[in-house]
């Protein structure tokens, strides 16, 4: 089974490139974000939990975000792999998808990082709110913390899948096509 983590900081291209890669290989999307909006909108039990500690203004805590993977998981039958897309974000979440995974007899595959300098990384946001309406790309305030939150809370996450020599970095600067091709040439040296 394929399983790729695709990581890198807001307006690296995940969104783009992931749709891409699930294309060529066959992989289920796995969006928390999504995974979050379906539980929370449709009322699920896991979506009544995690709404408790959103309502306080706490984090959902870890535990909770996995047995809604989980749950997302298990309802594919026979799948060729998954794309992880804002998941895991924090150490203690790698260690938990780790288990997740090897509950299923599988385990991450690769977590290919999209290495892009933070000048293009504000350009690149700033060009997605025009284009696409995003009115959390528009403010560069926003747009600094989300990038400052991500190089303190989320870029560690690296070390965690570079200790298991599952880390490719990837130049994220060039066409979009090129670095497609830079992607799956990472995966294709994996399987």
């Amino acid at each position: 089974m394929l399983n790729i983590v695709l990581f890198g900081p807001p307006g690296a291209g995940k969104g783009t490139q992931s749709e891409r890669l699930i294309e060529r290989y066959g992989l289920i999307h796995l969006s928390t974000g999504d995974i979050f909006r379906y539980h929370l909108k449709n009322e699920t039990e896991l979506g009544k939990l995690a709404q408790t500690f959103m309502d306080q203004g706490h984090l959902v805590p870890d535990e909770v975000t996995i047995n809604m993977l989980k749950d997302e998981v298990l309802k594919q039958s026979d799948p060729k792999g998954f794309i992880f897309d804002g998941f895991p974000r924090t150490n203690p979440q790698a260690h938990a998808l780790d288990t997740l995974l090897k509950e299923l007899n599988t385990s991450i595959t690769v977590m290919l990082g999209l290495e892009v300098e933070e000048e293009e990384l504000k350009a690149r946001l700033t060009n997605r709110a025009i284009s696409s309406g995003r009115a959390d790309d528009a403010d560069p305030e926003i747009i600094a913390n989300r990038i400052a939150v991500y190089n303190r809370e989320t870029a560690p996450v690296k070390e965690f899948y570079a200790a298991q020599d599952k880390y490719m970095a990837i130049d994220g600067i060039g066409t979009i096509d090129s670095i497609t091709e830079r992607l799956y040439s990472a995966i294709d040296s994996r399987k």
